[in-house]
């Protein structure tokens, strides 16, 4: 028996009197110390609940022929005495007291916490300004766990427990792509680490920056099969544009510091692997930071770029600037530069909303999510500025009219298709170069008249149909129009995948909201998750997104891929607000098999009551089914301090 004295001990409550009955055994936590309680042979006893041999739960376990049996392996123990006939290991036992009001238990003072390699890892990533994490604790990432709960409890992050994987990793390169500065997702080793593909995938297309920390199993088990091994490694192979295992002979600071660099720097995933022993480690390294560790990234491009791009664009008497999600933190040049010369100024969807649709020179996204008055200025112009945008086939930008590509990838220069010039620079300093050398020799026409009758015409279209009908649902037009008129000016839109981003494209129109969506990897159920990345990014008081309201909007197929994630919004109190599209049924493919001749087959959803669900989980849930009852719906639920879902009735045939 490890016997203490009286004022070395820390007693607390454990049990009632007479509430474990005789023959009966239990596992009590008090304080941060669980403990098994035995009631034996008419004697209450406190011995240590982890079994020697594996950890296994003692109280858990049962009382056999007076013994304690460990329910894991069998292996037991004096349930007084803590002795194993047979075995060195025995268990440490906790002094008891019975008093008036139940069972008292003496436990050692809590030990003074000692610095470990996760430590000096969440260090490190709180200097380099990582403010979120997202994620799930579980067996194999405890250690690192401890330590984010550290800071975060040192008011230096925020740590969100959400519902799925996935979900981590979608917010995380929401977040990423509106900020520009990578969060963190959590998870364990093998399942919970191979669920962050999908989202970790979308941020390494998309170019969001992005951490990923995954715990792994002991490094002694690690090769021949341990439960969840995975070799993760090679699971998240080119997902991942750095990845290294923390082991115990690392630098962990070292790893830390590189892989925050490289997250920012390749605007891409960065993988830290911790096995499970490692992570608790002692460790007495400082923590790494930025300093000295980041040059300036506002690099010109070469001269000789510089002048073909300014001889070829001198001439242009039509100039138009195509300008994508690459070029969304250098737009007050860009927009500068489309002033001077009168250019219509059109994105691609990914780029939707770093232009106002109210700017005089603002036309709208081009391509299939787009509006005809892209289109009709892309194909009138006699030479195209593209920046920041990957020429995508969505996006359909014509390789038939010279064309000037901006962009700091050098691999984005030319991909597709020849430019006549590919310029390689920073797009901010790029545009402001180019708008002084060219400031006397450009004489371009004045487009705006023509932008404006453009607009006009696509307007008189839009409410045409607003009013469309088949009695099987509301027109898509109708819910952006109403939309358009009750979303906050600044708020940040996360939108999914199907036909609810066509319609979006097309009619919504933007004023200075921020749009979130799943680029080039494209994925179904982006926009719930990307909404939590957001919203997480609107509770940083000094960050240029405080305070912002944030919109998911989604159809029904892509809110059964995460609407467990409704709770992990009510949890936390996240004030988002989820318009959802509901059609019962995936409507983009049954669209695409009609339109390839094949039978419609299993598209089909059996949906429930979404706002009823939304309800169940304590958000504010709201049905729509008729026009009029569109406006008051979502002021309702923009206006709702929480979590909100307003379900609206939609016809599939009207996007």
């Amino acid at each position: 028996m490890n016997d203490r004295a009286p004022d070395e001990l820390i007693w607390k409550k454990a049990l009632e009197l007479g509430e474990l009955e005789e023959g009966r055994v239990r596992s009590v936590t008090c304080g941060r110390l669980t403990v098994c309680m035995t009631h034996h042979a008419g004697k209450i006893s406190a011995v240590q609940n982890a079994c020697p041999h594996q950890g296994g739960p003692l109280g858990e376990g049962s009382i056999e022929n007076g013994l304690l049996r460990c329910p894991w392996h069998g292996w037991d123990f004096n349930p007084h005495g803590g002795g194993s006939d047979g075995f060195e290991d025995g268990l440490a036992t906790y002094p008891i007291e019975e008093r008036a009001d139940g069972i008292w238990v003496g436990l050692p003072a809590a030990s003074v916490h000692v610095r470990t390699t996760s430590d000096v890892v969440a260090e490190t990533l709180t200097n380099w300004g990582v403010r979120q994490v997202f994620g799930m604790v579980g067996h194999s990432n405890l250690g690192l766990a401890d330590a984010l709960r550290r800071r975060a409890e040192a008011g230096e992050l925020s740590f969100y427990g959400i519902r799925h994987e996935g979900a981590a990793a979608f917010a995380v390169s929401a977040y990423g792509k509106l900020t520009g500065r990578p969060a963190a997702c959590l998870s364990i080793a093998g399942p919970g680490a191979t669920n962050l593909l999908t989202g970790l995938w979308d941020a390494n297309v998309d170019r969001s920056p992005a951490l990923a920390l995954t715990g792994q199993v002991d490094t002694q088990v690690l090769g021949p099969g341990a439960f969840q091994e995975v070799d993760l490694g090679a699971a998240f192979g080119k997902v991942a544009q750095w990845s290294q295992a923390v082991l115990s002979t690392s630098r962990p600071a070292e790893l830390a510091n590189l892989a925050c660099k490289s997250a920012l720097l390749n605007r891409g995933v960065s993988h830290l692997i911790f096995p499970d022993e490692v992570q608790t480690l002692p460790a007495e390294a400082a923590a790494g930071s930025p300093e000295g560790r980041l040059a300036v990234r506002t690099i010109g491009p070469p001269r000789e770029a510089l002048d073909e791009a300014c001889a070829l664009l001198a001439r242009a008497k039509r100039p138009v600037l195509i300008v994508g999600h690459g070029a969304r933190f250098s737009m007050d040049a860009v927009l500068a530069l489309a002033e001077a010369w009168n250019a219509p100024v059109i994105t691609t969807f990914k780029g939707k909303g770093v232009v106002s649709d109210h700017h005089p020179l603002g036309c709208g996204v081009l391509g299939r999510s787009g509006t005809p008055i892209a289109s009709y200025f892309m194909n009138e112009a006699d030479v195209l500025l593209v920046l920041g945008a990957s020429f995508s086939n969505h996006t359909g930008i014509t390789p038939k009219i010279p064309t000037v590509q901006v962009d700091f990838e050098p691999m984005m220069l030319g991909k597709t298709h020849a430019v006549d010039v590919a310029v390689w620079g920073e797009i901010g300093v790029t545009v402001e170069l180019l708008a002084r050398e060219l400031a006397d020799r450009i004489r371009p026409v004045d487009q705006r008249p023509e932008i404006a009758a453009r607009w006009k015409i696509w307007r008189t279209e839009k409410a045409r149909r607003v009013e469309d009908t088949n009695g099987q649902g509301l027109a898509s037009a109708a819910v952006f129009e109403a939309l358009n008129s009750t979303v906050p000016a600044d708020a940040i839109l996360a939108v999914d995948v199907g036909n609810n981003t066509y319609s979006f494209g097309r009619y919504f129109e933007c004023t200075q909201q921020s749009v979130l969506m799943s680029g080039y990897l494209g994925s179904i159920g982006f926009s719930l998750p990307a909404a939590l990345g957001a919203w997480a990014a609107t509770q940083e008081e000094n960050g240029p997104f405080h305070g912002r309201k944030v919109v998911s909007i989604s159809g029904d197929g892509g809110f059964g891929q995460y609407m467990g994630e409704l709770l992990t919004a009510v949890k936390y109190g996240m004030n988002v607000t989820h318009v959802l599209l509901d059609n019962g049924q995936l409507g983009k493919i049954t669209k695409e098999q009609r339109a390839g001749r094949h039978e419609v087959w299993q598209t089909s959803l059996h949906n429930p009551d979404f706002a009823a669900y939304a309800e169940l989980c304590g958000a504010l849930g709201l049905r729509v089914t008729s026009r009029d009852e569109l406006v008051p719906a979502f002021e309702r639920a923009l206006a709702h301090p929480g979590p909100s879902l307003v379900a609206v009735s939609t016809d599939p045939e009207l996007i």
